[in-house]
């Protein structure tokens, strides 16, 4: 199974796609999506689904992995998190996928085995489950450690753990 993983954000939106045989991971791929903060919103919001569209069809993922808004200090900035993760949630879903849902300390807990790890050692337990990986920087960290919690619940769900 190919899962995409994404790590939403209106400035960067972080993809990784690992593929999952069981309990054997491997990295296929993962990048940076950006916008232009000098544009308006909507056109901001455009280029991210023009490129999360080519993400989609370039790799025909089985699922996909998004992580949960989490509440900044600033409402605003909370506000276009959300609008970025909408894009994400809307073009997944409409591609046909089946997409999952994470808190980031959820991903922390899957991934470092401590809802309340740094996100140096969230991307150091990335690189060591993928070994090999180039990452495109800490979006696509992110992104890919949301995959991989994806790629972990869907082997529990299957072996009948919940």
């Amino acid at each position: 199974m190919i899962i995409l993983g994404l790590d939403p954000g209106l400035g960067t939106t972080g993809w990784g796609l690992i593929r999952a045989e069981g309990n054997r991971l491997s990295h296929l791929a993962n990048g940076q999506l950006k916008t232009d903060s000098k544009e308006p919103l909507p056109r901001r919001l455009a280029h991210l689904a023009s490129q999360l569209e080519a993400v989609l069809a370039d790799n025909r993922p089985d699922a996909a992995a998004v992580e949960e808004v989490f509440v900044n200090k600033n409402p605003q900035s909370t506000l276009k998190l959300g609008q970025a993760r909408g894009v994400a949630l809307m073009l997944a879903a409409r591609s046909g996928l089946e997409v999952g849902e994470y808190a980031a300390r959820l991903v922390k807990k899957a991934v470092v085995g401590n809802g309340n790890a740094e996100k140096a050692q969230v991307h150091a337990m990335v690189a060591r489950l993928l070994p090999g990986v180039a990452i495109a920087g800490p979006d696509a960290a992110d992104a890919l450690a949301v995959a991989i919690t994806h790629a972990h619940h869907l082997a529990s769900q299957r072996s009948g753990l919940r």
